[in-house]
C-alpha cells in the first residue's frame, strides 16, 4: 500500500487545486481552491475557455457576479470529479465586512443551486477574521456550511468552534515559513521536521482542543511544504493537499503510523477557553506569527482577486 492510500486510512484526503483535470489521478473525497489556485488554473491553455464561456455568457453582469459565476463553474467541474465538497471562497477583500460576506456566501449557494448542485456539497470558504467568523456563524444557522481559511492560531480555532462552523484550515506550511524566516541562519530543518515542525504542532494542538472539549468542528491541515508535514498529521480529520504532494505520497511505500488519535486526546489536562471580541483581538494580536500570516494571506489573495478580475474584464 503508497502512503496515500495508507493515509486515507485515518484520514480524509482533500485536493488543494483549480486544475481539476488532475483530480482523477488521486481519488481525493472533497477539493479545496483559492483566488490563487484559479488564477493560476484559467493562464493555462486547458482552463483559458471556461474563463471566456462565463464571460461570455454573463457579460454585461456586475463584476463581482461574474468573478463567482466563474468560481462556481470550476467548483462545478470539481464536484463533477469528486464524491465530497467543495470549498469556494469569498473575496477576500470582504474579510473585515460580515455581513457583505453574509450575503456573498448565500449568492454563491444560490449560484451552485442554479446549476443542480445540492448546498450540502458546498463549504463557503472564509478568512478567520473576527468578522468572517461571525458571518461563518449567521451562515451556519442558516443551514449553509463553511470553511474558515488563514487560520494560523488557536485563539482563531476557539472562536471557529464556538461558532459553530462546519471546518477549519490551519495552514501549516505558513507557519513553517514564519518561524524558519525568523530563525534565519539558526534554523535546523533536521530538527524542526515532522511532529517538531512549529505548523505541525500548531494543528495537533487544534485538533486537541476539539477532540477533548467535543467540537464537532473538523479540522483540515491546509498549505503544506513537504510531506513530513502530511505525514505527521496523519489521523487529522481532513489534509488538503496539493497535487504534487499527493503524487509523492502516491509514488512511496514507506510506513505511514496514525499520528493523531481523538481518544488520546480525551485524556489530556486541558482548560476550555473563550473569547469575546475585545478578547479575541487582544490575544490573536498577541501572535505576532497568526496577525503577520493572516494580514499576509488577506493581501494575496486579495491581490489574485484583482487580477483575476483584469483577465475577465479583458476577456
Amino acid at each position: 500500500m503508497n502512503q496515500l492510500d495508507a493515509l486515507k486510512q485515518v484520514t480524509t484526503v482533500v485536493a488543494d487545486t483549480g486544475d481539476f483535470r488532475q483530480l482523477g489521478a488521486y481519488r481525493p473525497q472533497d477539493a479545496t481552491t483559492n483566488p490563487s489556485l484559479i488564477l493560476k488554473a484559467v493562464q493555462k491553455a486547458d482552463y483559458a475557455p471556461l474563463l471566456q464561456e462565463s464571460v461570455e455568457r454573463w457579460r454585461g453582469r456586475a463584476l463581482d457576479e461574474i468573478m463567482d459565476r466563474l468560481i462556481v463553474r470550476f467548483g462545478c467541474e470539481i464536484l463533477s470529479l469528486i464524491p465530497g465538497r467543495v470549498s469556494t471562497e469569498v473575496d477576500a477583500r470582504l474579510s473585515f465586512d460580515t455581513m457583505a460576506t453574509v450575503t456573498r456566501g448565500e449568492r454563491i449557494i444560490d449560484l451552485y443551486r442554479a446549476e443542480g448542485v445540492d448546498s450540502a456539497r458546498v463549504l463557503i470558504k472564509i478568512a478567520a477574521t473576527w468578522e468572517g467568523i461571525e458571518a461563518a456563524r449567521i451562515l451556519e444557522e442558516r443551514g449553509i456550511h463553511t470553511n474558515l481559511t488563514l487560520l494560523f492560531s488557536p485563539v482563531q480555532a476557539v472562536a471557529c468552534g464556538a461558532a459553530k462552523v462546519q471546518l477549519i484550515s490551519p495552514f501549516v506550511g505558513r507557519i513553517y515559513d514564519w518561524y524558519k524566516k525568523q530563525a534565519g541562519a539558526q534554523w535546523d530543518e533536521a530538527a524542526m521536521a515532522g511532529a517538531n515542525d512549529p505548523g505541525v504542532q500548531s494543528v495537533r494542538q487544534i485538533y486537541q482542543y476539539y477532540k477533548h472539549f467535543g467540537i464537532r468542528t473538523e479540522v483540515m491541515g491546509a498549505s503544506f511544504r513537504n510531506v513530513g508535514q502530511i505525514t505527521a498529521l496523519a489521523g487529522c480529520d481532513l489534509l488538503t493537499i496539493a497535487p504534487e504532494l499527493l503524487a509523492q505520497l502516491a509514488a512511496s511505500e514507506e510506513p505511514l503510523e496514525r499520528a493523531l488519535d481523538p481518544a488520546s486526546a480525551k485524556d489530556l489536562e486541558l482548560q476550555p477557553v473563550q473569547y469575546d471580541e475585545p478578547g479575541f483581538r487582544y490575544a490573536l494580536n498577541a501572535d505576532a506569527m497568526a496577525t503577520e500570516k493572516l494580514a499576509e494571506g488577506i493581501r494575496a489573495f486579495a491581490a489574485d482577486a484583482a487580477k483575476l478580475e483584469q483577465m475577465v474584464l479583458a476577456a
